[in-house]
């Protein structure tokens, strides 16, 4: 259990279990496709530069990069290894300052041979369109050696995480199918996700959606009348496919219906 949920919207219950801020922050780095590189400037020492930078990932989700000798960032990282990437939610289109980010920071160095075999792989399974320039002798590949971590989950979710936590962390197994799972409850079952609300968050509720699923539960924004606020349900067994959690919905809906039937 995560001692970052917060406070239960419900008096006296404990508040429901979800991912660890290590779990969510591997979650979203997986998930995303490119971040924010932030080197050390060599032409203005002590500034930072930024760059667009796609990546992938090792085994243990330590960033990948494929960059030229003739990009300012690599220069700056030729003089000094240090950096950092930004990655954010993605796909996120509402208040950006409620989206997931994750900063992962550290020593940025390139590989050896042996090394670099395996990122081309890992980075052209990411970005196939990298091949019309992976072989190109100015390209090199490097790996960010995570120091430390600080993993933001939104308004009042925040906190470092343990380089060794992170790396220790595996993907939500639902990360992948979760896109799915909330527009398909968004798009047609707008009238379960309110049940939800008000049965199992006990929240009056004009309105719901869900923002976002994971194998412990999910989370709802819910409007009544001109308030918007959010709850987080469990499930009530953790789930590890779309299809496990496609009926473990349909049980919590069955039983929220029962409880409010005459």
């Amino acid at each position: 259990m995560n001692r970052h949920a917060g406070p239960s919207p419900i008096p006296d219950r404990p508040p429901p279990p979800e991912p660890t801020y290590a779990e969510r922050a591997r979650t979203l780095v997986y998930l995303g496709r490119a971040g924010t590189l932030s080197t050390l400037s060599l032409k203005h020492p002590g500034h930072p530069f930024g760059s667009l930078m796609p990546y992938a990932l090792d085994g243990r989700g330590r960033p990948l990069f494929l960059i030229s000798t003739m990009a300012m960032h690599t220069q700056n990282l030729q003089a000094d290894r240090r950096a950092s990437l930004l990655v954010t939610q993605p796909g996120w289109m509402g208040d950006p300052l409620a989206a997931g980010r994750v900063t992962l920071m550290g020593e940025a160095l390139p590989l050896s041979e042996q090394g670099a075999a395996e990122a081309r792989k890992a980075y052209l399974e990411r970005h196939p369109n990298a091949a019309y320039w992976v072989d190109f002798e100015d390209f090199g590949f490097y790996r960010l050696e995570v120091a430390d971590v600080y993993f933001v989950g939104g308004f009042a979710a925040m906190d470092w995480v343990p380089a060794e936590a992170y790396l220790a962390a595996r993907p939500d197994p639902l990360a992948d199918a979760a896109g799915g799972i909330l527009e398909h409850m968004n798009r047609d079952h707008a009238d379960a996700l309110v049940t939800f609300a008000r049965v199992l968050a006990e929240a009056p509720a004009d309105e719901a959606s869900m923002v976002t699923v994971d194998r412990l539960g999910f989370k709802l924004r819910i409007k009544s009348g001109a308030r918007m606020h959010s709850a987080r349900i469990a499930f009530p067994r953790e789930v590890t496919t779309a299809e496990a959690c496609r009926a473990v919905l349909i049980d919590m809906l069955r039983d929220s219906r029962q409880r409010v039937s005459p």
